[in-house]
């Protein structure tokens, strides 16, 4: 069986292990631009126009990026200011916590 899910491939491109910190924010799900902003900005987004495709990647696909679960990303020392301050000029309230990424065990 193969997974396509694209949450599954990011997930399994590291193998080793990586310190750095976990982020997780909240949006209220009411102001749906703002939603619009940070899902955008997290994943990326394409555009279709005139029978072709522009893909713009989002955070997730930067090295040292790891998406974890719902608004919830692992990032590494060098990612986490641009993180944070995406967060904090959108007006996303948001925590930081150390933390570490081990080996991924594929089953």
């Amino acid at each position: 069986m193969t997974n396509r899910s694209p949450s599954i491939r990011r997930a399994r491109r590291s193998k080793r292990g990586v310190s750095g910190f976990l982020v997780t924010w909240d949006v209220d799900s009411r102001d749906s631009s703002l939603c619009a902003r940070v899902r955008r900005f997290v994943y990326g987004y394409e555009i279709r126009n005139d029978g072709r495709t522009y893909s713009y990647p989002g955070f997730v696909e930067e090295d040292g990026v790891r998406y974890v679960g719902q608004s919830t990303l692992f990032v590494t020392k060098e990612r986490l200011a641009i993180l944070r301050q995406f967060l904090h000029t959108a007006g996303v309230g948001h925590v930081v916590m150390k933390g570490s990424v081990e080996s991924i065990v594929h089953c």
